[in-house]
């Protein structure tokens, strides 16, 4: 079981919890969401709990709650800027398909 970081998406992260000033890491999980049945979430972590599990990967926790875990390991979070546009990019192994603008997935 792994979640991956790319060199951008972890200087992102990092920069984001430095400017909240707290937190002990980020969330990635799933939610039924979007025209493909499922989205993904991110959020900022102050206390884990017993569902959750933790990954170091370049020096900062990801945490992903047992149910979303199913469907996104092995995933690599990227994170991209073309032009004006930036923003994470989830690179899913077990994504089977996406909606037309990116926002949902399906397994």
């Amino acid at each position: 079981m792994s979640i991956t970081l790319t060199d951008n998406a972890a200087s992102r992260i990092s920069s984001f919890l430095e400017d909240r000033g707290k937190g002990i890491g980020l969330r990635l999980g799933i939610k039924t969401h979007g025209c493909s049945g499922m989205a993904y979430i991110l959020e900022f972590v102050d206390e884990t709990d017993e569902y959750d599990n933790i990954f170091e990967v370049k020096g900062l926790k990801i945490i992903v709650d047992d149910k979303s875990l199913v469907y996104i390991d092995g995933t690599e979070l990227d994170f991209r800027k073309e032009g004006l546009n930036e923003g994470f990019v989830f690179n899913n192994p077990n994504a089977s398909g996406e909606c037309g603008c990116g926002e949902s997935f399906t397994v």
